[in-house]
């Protein structure tokens, strides 16, 4: 099976659910694990890059995930994104998780904060908790560098840390040492170029590395064809490409005839994400889920 690790989805017309169902299923690809997006207009992402433009939007629009996901169970996963100046973020993190989330988006780029604050620590610490893991893009500043990231990874080895992008720039060896290094870090590969993905698969080794697209900012094609194009093994081409994202949001992919996802316990819980027609479901913020012994 093969899973998109990371793809931003929003209610616009060059990012919303239904456009990109359409291209995982161009792709070949059978799930996607979905974040916020919208909060910046992707058209012109160079903008924000350089400072000539602020994100337009600094509230994740965690609703439409939700029910994104409540209306393709089978298709799609929600990671939950919060701003960490939000006086009660753990407590909003806290409920997605119990609500069917299964990991942390962080966005340094649209809420300016620093990986070494406490409100950060707080919400991994809660991943870690949880058994979810931290997605984050980096940035050139000191605050929310590969640098800080890498410093948090290590200041909680019990949380998994996922590095958007594979770093900053075209080669972060920043970021590719670390995977190496540390048995909680991991790189995902959207935008990434062909050779750094290369390397990176070469010296920190295929359990470490996560397929990804950025969508909307890139096809889930054409990010996949750079992993198809590296010379592996069917088995380590796997561990890409599904493999290393089934493991570290502990899901178990066997569809039941009632056609549900069923996922590992969660805090001696099971979550399991079901059809609205589902009697017997509670809804909490639009996710749908049930509770079995």
């Amino acid at each position: 099976m093969i899973i998109d690790a990371h793809a931003h989805i929003s209610n616009t017309s060059y990012g919303n659910v239904e456009l990109y169902l359409n291209q995982l299923k161009e792709a070949g690809i059978e799930q996607g694990v979905v974040v916020p997006g919208g909060m910046m207009d992707v058209r012109k992402m160079t903008d924000y890059i350089v400072g000539r433009a602020k994100p337009e939007n600094l509230i994740p629009n965690n609703t439409y995930v939700a029910e994104a996901c409540q209306a393709h169970p089978n298709s799609l996963i929600g990671y939950f994104c919060v701003d960490p100046h939000e006086p009660n973020a753990v407590n909003k993190l806290e409920q997605s998780f119990k609500n069917g989330c299964r990991g942390l988006k962080l966005s340094p780029m649209t809420h300016e904060f620093s990986f070494a604050s406490k409100a950060i620590a707080e919400l991994v610490d809660c991943c870690g908790r949880y058994g979810f893991p931290v997605y984050t893009h980096v940035v050139f500043s000191p605050g929310a560098s590969t640098t800080r990231f890498v410093a948090l990874a290590r200041q909680f080895p019990r949380t998994n840390f996922i590095l958007g992008h594979m770093g900053f720039g075209p080669a972060d060896q920043e970021g590719l040492a670390a995977a190496k290094e540390l048995d909680n870090f991991f790189l995902e590969t959207s935008t990434g170029n062909f050779l750094h993905i290369k390397e990176a698969v070469t010296k920190a080794g295929p359990g470490k590395i996560i397929y990804g697209s950025e969508f909307p900012l890139s096809h889930p094609a054409v990010e996949l064809k750079k992993i198809l194009l590296l010379d592996l093994s069917d088995g380590e081409k796997e561990k890409i490409l599904g493999g290393n994202i089934q493991t570290l949001l502990g899901l178990d992919l066997k569809k039941k005839a009632t056609n549900e996802i069923i996922m590992q316990p969660v805090n001696n819980q099971q979550v399991v994400h079901q059809k609205v027609s589902n009697k017997g479901a509670k809804k909490y913020n639009g996710w749908l889920w049930n509770k079995k012994p």
